[in-house]
Parts: structure tokens; sequence; C-alpha cells
């Protein structure tokens, strides 16, 4: 049992590790995000401009998340379809559309980030699993020799 609580360990740091990139990464894509989108609009009330720019932070980091990864994929091109759509809106200062977009799109994004971190968690949850049944294994195989 030392040995799985060990290989428990090795996994929940991976993922606290993988979690602090992501955050790190996520706050300068919300921070270049918001400087593009407020200044390419100007007519639109700015609390509308901050939506969509808030929604493109969560399309990045959605993007960072799934990665290559099949998980949460379809959901993060709908987030980015979205996204294209609460911009044009924007662009054409139709506010009430760019924010029903907006939000749409980051609720994508989150749904492709839950996704792709279940994808990982199920993943892992695999490894610990067949860890754990090699020691059992070798602990049933060592165990009569040593009577």
């Amino acid at each position: 049992m030392r040995l799985s609580s060990a290989v428990l360990g090795n996994v929940r740091s991976r993922l606290i590790v993988a979690t602090h990139v992501h955050r790190k990464s996520a706050a300068l894509a919300i921070g270049v995000s918001l400087l593009a989108t407020l200044g390419a609009c100007t007519n639109t009330p700015t609390l509308t401009k901050e939506r969509v720019a808030q929604s493109d932070a969560s399309v990045q980091q959605a993007q960072q998340a799934v990665g290559q990864s099949e998980a949460g994929a379809i959901e993060l091109q709908r987030a980015r379809d979205k996204l294209s759509v609460a911009k044009a809106a924007l662009a054409k200062d139709q506010p009430q559309e760019a924010e029903r977009s907006a939000a749409q799109a980051h609720l994508y994004a989150e749904l492709a980030i839950a996704k792709s971190q279940s994808a990982s968690a199920r993943k892992a949850a695999d490894e610990v699993l067949a860890s754990v049944e090699v020691l059992r294994t070798e602990a049933e195989r060592t165990s009569p020799t040593q009577r």
C-alpha cells in the first residue's frame, strides 16, 4: 500500500504542476486579449468589450488545456465559432449579440476544459490502477516463497 500512496502522490504532484502552468498562461492570455479587444472597438459599451475579451481569454485557456487531445476538441471549436460571432457583432456595433455569443463562447470553452481535465484525470486514475494491479500481482507471486 505504501507504493500505491507514492504513486498517487506522484500523480497528484504532476497535476498540480500542470495546473499552475496553465494558470500563468491564462493570466497572460487574458491581459493580451483585453488590450486587443478593447482597442479594436470604440462605440460599444465597455462592459460588452470586457465580456468579449474575457471570452477570448477563456477560449485561449481552453486551447491550451485541450492541446492536441481529442477530449474537448469539438467544444473548443464551438467556442472559437461563438467567439468569432461575438467579435463580428462588436465590429457591427451589436452589443446584445456580442454579449450573447461571448457568453456562449465562454461556456463552450469551460466545457472543453472540463472534458480535457476529466480525460486527464481518467488517464491518471487508470495508470494508478494499473500500478496497483502490478503491485498486487507482484505481492501474490512473492508471498508464497517467503513462508
